[in-house]
């Protein structure tokens, strides 16, 4: 679970703007934060399928974004991708 600090450092990390919170870039780094978080739980309780959902659920989610900014943002999306070390 992110903590409010960790958004917000996330947030302005990866933000367009000072006061953005939803563009494709800030939501692919807010995932990919909870992604790894819950990849950690999943080593440690191999059996939690629902929580192994929710990743596969997440996964796709950053999967759609990284694909909008890949047609429509090229510049921004290989930003993203160099900064979050994400290998595509």
């Amino acid at each position: 679970m992110l903590t409010t600090r960790q958004k917000v450092k996330i947030i302005k990390d990866s933000g367009v703007h000072d006061k953005d919170t939803g563009s494709p870039e800030v939501q692919v780094a807010l995932l990919t934060k909870r992604i790894d978080e819950l990849t950690g739980h999943l080593k440690k309780h191999r059996k939690d399928h629902h929580s192994r959902r929710g990743l596969l659920g997440m996964v796709a989610d950053r999967q759609t974004h990284l694909v909008y900014l890949k047609k429509n943002y090229p510049r921004r999306y290989s930003g993203i991708i160099k900064k979050l070390d994400l290998k595509k």
